[in-house]
């Protein structure tokens, strides 16, 4: 027997009933095939939309949790700068040092003034109302340590009034 010559199977099995690639037909071709069942093409696209939806949800919620530091981080830079244009225009005796505890205080006539001394030094009667004690940083702005309730810093307010 040649290999060209077709073997002769012991088996009857009727040659219209066999396929020559059963690993390309689309549905089981015997027992112990593998189950095939037709997509529900919608039904996919549906879970690969909502996956979608969620996924980028999270990802935008991250990132709006990253704007909202971004912001937070942008106000603290703009109230140092209010704090610090404030101090610069205020009544200073002494030359301040970094990292030096100031207090900042202001007259009856609006004017405001940067002392070392503190609002517990001054005793029960101090003469100015108390605004905040900052701290000089090295970059020659203030940094707020405790700021009085109610009071509102800006250089701004105070040059117009």
């Amino acid at each position: 027997m040649s290999k060209s010559e077709p073997r002769e199977s012991k088996m009857n099995i009727d040659p219209d009933k066999v396929a020559e690639n059963p690993g390309l037909l689309p549905y089981a071709h015997h027992v112990g095939s593998a189950i095939i069942k037709p997509l529900d093409k919608g039904k996919t696209k549906g879970l690969a939309m909502s996956a979608m939806y969620e996924q980028t949800g999270v990802q935008l919620n991250q990132l709006k949790q990253q704007i909202e530091v971004l912001i937070s981080q942008a106000q603290t830079i703009h109230d140092r700068i209010s704090v610090s244009e404030s101090i610069y225009t205020a009544e200073v005796g002494f030359k301040a040092n970094i990292s030096q505890i100031c207090f900042l205080y202001e007259r009856a006539n609006g004017k405001r003034v940067l002392s070392l001394v503190s609002p517990e030094e001054w005793g029960t009667k101090p003469p100015y109302r108390f605004v905040a004690k900052v701290s000089l940083l090295s970059d020659h702005t203030w940094d707020v340590l405790e700021m009085a309730d109610e009071v509102e810093i800006n250089a701004k307010e105070q040059s117009e009034a």
